[in-house]
């Protein structure tokens, strides 16, 4: 460890730079810094953030798609608290803590049929890691041990382990660490806005791309593939929701095939859209579903697979083990947090606060559709995305140049500026996507479209 003088400038500009000097941040072009100074977000209040300087951000993706009851939400970290002077970690191998087992029971309550069955982990790409790992047992026990490979959807992310990162649908994120897992591959995901050919006829085109995820299935050899992993609503790419028929017709692939249903919710659970699992909301059941993030609103690090019935059974069997797992799985902090945030979650009716206001979100979003470099503004319930375009009326895209200037370049910068952290990305086409917190209403989606807006308009005078 090295230990360097205060910069004159004051403690900000010295957290800056000690950031810049040691800290290896996750998803970041390293090189830009000390250069440009690292952003220090010090606190959070409600819906705000503020940086090292006191300024407020209206923090338009819940820090990452987590914090869904709001910051600064003090009962969470009393009950963290509470809990570490209790019992501030023990492992759930062979064990089980009080938490742990109240949430696992909790979480099964809230699942739907017969999922009962949960699995902890530090985070969703453990959860992801952990549900294919499952499905390959799973098989290999009931005497089908060829059935290993996997279906995701183009631009899908999955998690960062290897695993997961092979399930990923995004070929410039794992180039530099092949080999992957192998066994993994891709299907058409569900962006309308890029298949004009269905414009007006969506039922159509769900059974389109639904027909592609058997056609895969087929191309591999059913007797090979062990899971399809769909989000409910994909993030990569900018919030693709499911066209009608869609999610019936995959789970009808699904049984034809003998091949798990895994709903990937580590974004889309927990209220993002008005229930606590998005699958219910969109009418399929799957086998196995994987969540985290807002299970705890963030103020504890946990993941979870959940499993039903009939993929559990094989594991109960004499002499049978899972070996698989985590130091920090089911930590009982962060287990204690979980049910607290619940309790809150249910307190304060969140979920059905979605559902009241998520029209109104849409509506205000959908007012963007009016400047030429907006394409297309897409989502449900409390996650939305705004698709940018150079032209308009042929859905043109930008070149890598373009892409480089606006999306790494102006569009971070720009926003957090204007008062407003969201999230800019281009792993698909150019999209900027909002999820604000659950106990956003009218106020904050006028600020956010408000600050979009005029982001929009400057960044359209760079491309």
């Amino acid at each position: 460890m090295t230990m360097t003088e205060p910069s004159p400038a004051g403690t900000a500009t010295w957290m800056s730079e000690i950031a810049a000097r040691h800290l290896w941040m996750h998803f970041t072009h390293m090189g830009k810094h000390p250069a440009q100074p690292v952003p220090v977000i010090t606190r959070g209040n409600g819906v705000n953030i503020y940086d090292e300087n006191g300024r407020r951000i209206l923090d338009g993706i819940s820090g990452l798609f987590v914090v869904q009851a709001g910051h600064g939400r003090r009962e969470l970290a009393r009950v963290a608290s509470s809990q570490a002077e209790t019992l501030a970690f023990f492992p759930v191998w062979g064990f089980a803590t009080p938490p742990a087992a109240e949430l696992a029971e909790r979480l099964a309550t809230l699942a739907p049929a017969d999922l009962n069955r949960v699995f902890f982990t530090t985070g969703g790409g453990e959860a992801v890691e952990s549900a294919w790992k499952a499905a390959k047992q799973y098989f290999t026990l009931i005497g089908k041990p060829a059935k290993h490979k996997v279906i995701s959807r183009a631009t899908a992310y999955h998690g960062a382990p290897q695993g997961a990162l092979a399930i990923t649908g995004i070929p410039k994120m794992k180039q530099d660490f092949e080999p992957l897992t192998p066994g993994a591959f891709r299907a058409p995901n569900t962006n309308a806005y890029r298949n004009p050919q269905f414009d007006g006829d969506p039922e159509a085109f769900g059974r389109w791309a639904a027909d592609r995820i058997e056609e895969a299935i087929l191309f591999e050899g059913p007797e090979a593939v062990a899971a399809v992993f769909v989000e409910p609503v994909q993030n990569s790419g900018g919030c693709f929701t499911p066209p009608p028929g869609y999610f019936a017709r995959v789970r009808e692939i699904c049984d034809r095939h003998d091949v798990l249903l895994v709903s990937d919710e580590v974004i889309c659970s927990f209220g993002r859209h008005g229930t606590t699992f998005a699958c219910e909301k969109f009418g399929y059941l799957p086998d196995i579903i994987t969540c985290a993030k807002g299970m705890t609103s963030g103020y504890s690090p946990i993941g979870a697979m959940i499993a039903s019935e009939r993929v559990m059974e094989p594991f109960l069997r004499p002499s049978v083990s899972f070996l698989h797992g985590s130091t920090f799985g089911g930590h009982p902090v962060s287990a204690a947090v979980a049910l607290a945030n619940l309790d809150l979650m249910q307190r304060e009716r969140l979920n059905e606060r979605v559902l009241q206001h998520e029209q109104a979100f849409g509506d205000t979003m959908r007012k963007l559709l009016d400047l030429p470099i907006v394409g297309d503004v897409r989502g449900d319930g409390y996650f939305w995305a705004v698709e940018l375009v150079k032209d308009k009326a042929t859905r043109e895209t930008f070149d890598a140049d373009e892409r480089e200037r606006l999306v790494r370049g102006f569009l971070p910068t720009a926003l957090l500026d204007n008062g407003l952290y969201c999230r800019a990305d281009d792993r698909g086409d150019v999209v900027v996507q909002v999820a604000p917190p659950l106990i956003c209403g009218q106020p904050e989606f006028d600020e956010i479209e408000q600050i979009l807006r005029q982001t929009f308009i400057d960044a359209a005078e760079i491309v």
